[in-house]
């Protein structure tokens, strides 16, 4: 069953915040069904290989705490570029 050029054009004409709607609908009717595509060979054997990691002690994971600090950083020093840039 494939979506017909009408809706697909009456869904761009949407606003993003209306779009976004749609999406966590589409999003929540896949979650209540509980159904889910089957993992590719690829992400099957790396799951194995981070479980095993972990299962093995030697897994080297991040804190969530870390990783946010990471990104706050990298958001501060793009904006202090850009404000340099535009600064002259």
């Amino acid at each position: 069953m494939g979506i017909s050029q009408t809706t697909t054009d009456e869904i761009k004409k949407l606003s993003v915040s209306e779009k976004i709607l749609i999406v966590e609908d589409i999003w929540d009717s896949i979650v209540k069904k509980n159904e889910y595509p089957a993992l590719t060979e690829a992400q099957c054997k790396e799951l194995s290989r981070r479980i095993d990691s972990y299962h093995s002690g030697s897994f080297e994971g991040r804190t969530w705490e870390d990783i946010k600090n990471q990104q706050i950083e990298k958001k501060q020093t793009r904006s202090s570029s850009h404000a340099l840039r535009h600064s002259h």
